[in-house]
């Protein structure tokens, strides 16, 4: 292997493979490498590099405030390291699952990071209304809501949004239909260019979508803007179901009230949680449709691992 030299800092703003973008404090990017068989890097990593003849080698990486991650029966899909926030985007048309906001806002919870959901198509007045219905109870647990409406490029709302992420770093998650494409190329109108340019240069002239890329918002480079792979599935696999009820904001508040510790709020005597979802959401907080979500996931999340 050729001499290393010093070690530097550097942003990963782009990974593929064992091959990743990274972006020194002066704002030059450089293609590095990882050092093993396998990429531990993931974007938003801060790392230490050192240079090659041709390119950087990735020497270490800095300790994560957090990490941004999706976990199946089979792998473990990271989006990204040292997030400010994650935005979920959705949308009045097509009707969003309220069991897939659950998941995305469970695994931001897990991590410390803050969410925050963006209802677009605001222009479409009654599925708008209805969707907004829905999403009442995720206002009532302290959760920002926005109306946004990306079609009409409303100013209003798309300035409401840019105060929200100003100055942080924001993933941006969201089912196909959303609008995340058009949010991400309305925030970062040279977005495409530059997908296609690290696209380029990470796949050796292949047009290939990179599955994670960091943006710049502004000249300053001070609020980032992560753009993440759509997805169908959204596994929960890494989290413990005993704790499940904690990371949900509604119920929460009620497990102090169960007799048993290990309480599963799914069937035992003198459950607080139960309790409170007999007692009505309008007294306590507790959907029954949340509850619901709860039953679901506890169940999928409580099944035998082979």
């Amino acid at each position: 292997m050729a001499d290393l030299g010093k070690p530097q800092p550097g942003l990963v703003v782009a990974s593929h493979g064992r091959h990743c973008l990274v972006e020194t404090p002066q704002g030059s990017r450089l293609i590095c490498r990882s050092r093993g068989k396998k990429s531990e890097t993931v974007v938003g990593d801060h790392v230490q590099w050192s240079a090659t003849e041709d390119e950087g080698v990735i020497v270490k990486i800095d300790p994560r405030r957090n990490l941004f991650y999706r976990q199946d029966e089979i792998r473990t899909k990271s989006f990204a390291a040292n997030l400010d926030q994650v935005l979920v985007l959705i949308a009045a048309e097509p009707e969003f699952s309220e069991m897939q906001l659950a998941r995305a806002l469970i695994a931001a919870e897990m991590e410390h990071i803050k969410p925050l959901i963006a209802l677009n198509k605001s222009d479409l007045v009654e599925p708008f209304e209805r969707a907004w219905g829905r999403l009442l109870p995720y206002q009532h647990m302290g959760y920002g809501v926005l109306p946004l409406s990306l079609r009409l490029s409303q100013d209003t709302d798309h300035e409401a949004l840019l105060k929200h992420m100003q100055g942080r770093t924001t993933l941006v998650l969201g089912p196909s239909g959303a609008g995340k494409s058009t949010l991400i190329n309305l925030l970062v109108p040279q977005a495409k260019a530059l997908t296609g340019e690290i696209s380029q240069a990470l796949n050796s002239g292949k047009h290939t979508t990179t599955a994670t890329t960091w943006y710049w918002v502004d000249e300053a480079r001070s609020t980032a803007l992560i753009d993440s792979p759509g997805f169908q599935e959204f596994g929960l696999h890494h989290v413990d179901p005993m704790n499940l009820a904690t990371l949900m904001p509604d119920l929460r508040p009620h497990i102090a009230q169960c007799r048993f510790y290990n309480c599963s709020h799914m069937h035992e005597p003198g459950c607080g949680v139960q309790a409170a979802v007999a007692e009505g959401a309008s007294a306590t907080g507790i959907q029954p449709n949340r509850y619901r979500i709860y039953r679901g996931l506890f169940e999928e999340l409580s099944q035998p691992r082979y």
